[in-house]
């Protein structure tokens, strides 16, 4: 079966060298995850050598030169996806994990499960959001705003500003991310459903932004423009689309080019997906175990919560084991007071808190 290729060899192999992840040149900087937080490269401030770039096929590279001034961008929407993912996926037993290895997420993306659709549908809506956003910020060339989609003003406003280009957004993510996903297999045709899914999201959560101009706040005059949402937003609509992805069968069937394997959803009496849900055909590892065969880490020394009866409570996150409590003591601002005018001043206390984490 195809292996998985996406996150791996698209994004997270070619995109890790765009961060200046990966040892290809040298003088490169290393880093050993797209994931560490404040160890991010500075996006941008390096030059793209797209012949350099790791695991791309000709299409990507062609698409590389090209498109070159909005790489930088790409690779930090795929930083933007899987910081979404770790924060989704925080009270999870999978958290999104990353590893200090190539693949980034390890074994957990070969399966075709929840997980991997999820990774897949975020990682496309994050580069498609971050060039968007470039875009309309002015950073490229090439692109800039939208003016396809205005159509008439309402009552009381007229357009203006800089209506964000979704469009242009997804179709770099598209054309980049897809270029893979052209084979005959059940899993090709997985990563699309759910890579299109993801870039599905930003169009379905544009919204009017608008702006008033006029003396004192008096809005006689008021200028709206589209706008992407905060990604927050596209990460909550994808978990929610993660929560209710459908289960599919894989069929195989002889056409002029040979065989080819199809979707297909498993359980005929619920709606079947469209193009905004996400799919997939393999079920899930439990992840309470850590398991290097499936990518689990297990969730041993994992902090839950006490009193949740959810999946981050300690009961399920910690898989029936019992949990471990410890006191820690945290210095917070406290006794804050608002002097005229304008400061605020605080005292330093030093509070008890209850830790609970898995056995």
């Amino acid at each position: 079966m195809f292996c998985e290729t996406f996150l791996r060899m698209i994004f997270l192999g070619c995109f890790l060298f765009l961060c200046g992840l990966t040892h290809a040149i040298p003088s490169y900087p290393i880093w050993w995850s797209l994931a560490v937080g404040h160890q991010y490269s500075s996006l941008g401030s390096q030059p793209i050598l797209c012949g350099s770039i790791p695991g791309l096929v000709p299409k990507q590279l062609r698409f590389c030169r090209n498109y070159v001034e909005i790489m930088p961008s790409v690779a930090e929407g795929v930083k933007i996806g899987i910081q979404e993912c770790q924060h989704q996926f925080r009270g999870r037993r999978w958290n999104c994990t990353t590893i200090n290895d190539k693949a980034i997420f390890g074994p957990v993306l070969d399966k075709a499960t929840r997980e991997s659709a999820f990774v897949h549908a975020i990682a496309s809506a994050g580069v498609a959001f971050a060039v968007t956003r470039s875009c309309a910020e002015g950073s490229a060339t090439i692109c800039g705003c939208d003016t396809r989609h205005k159509g008439p003003p309402g009552e009381g406003w007229k357009w203006g500003g800089c209506s964000e280009d979704v469009d242009f957004g997804s179709m770099v993510s598209r054309e980049f991310a897809d270029a893979r996903e052209n084979r005959p297999d059940a899993r090709s045709a997985m990563n699309r459903q759910n890579n299109e899914a993801g870039r599905t999201s930003l169009n379905d959560n544009m919204f009017l932004k608008c702006k008033c101009h006029g003396l004192s706040g008096s809005c006689e005059v008021k200028t709206c423009w589209w706008s992407q949402p905060d990604f927050r937003v596209i990460g909550d609509y994808m978990k929610d689309k993660y929560d209710s992805a459908s289960e599919m069968v894989v069929e195989k069937h002889k056409e002029s080019r040979g065989w080819v394997e199809t979707l297909r959803p498993k359980f005929t009496f619920f709606k079947p997906p469209t193009e905004r849900d996400l799919v997939y055909y393999e079920s899930s590892p439990n992840f309470c175990e850590p398991n290097p065969e499936t990518g689990s880490f297990g969730t041993r020394d994992r902090a839950c919560n006490l009193t949740s009866h959810g999946i981050d409570g300690c009961d399920l996150l910690c898989c029936g084991r019992g949990h471990n409590t410890r006191t820690e003591k945290r210095k917070e601002k406290c006794h804050c007071i608002f002097h005229w005018c304008c400061y605020v001043s605080c005292q330093e206390c030093v509070r008890v808190y209850d830790v609970h984490t898995c056995k």
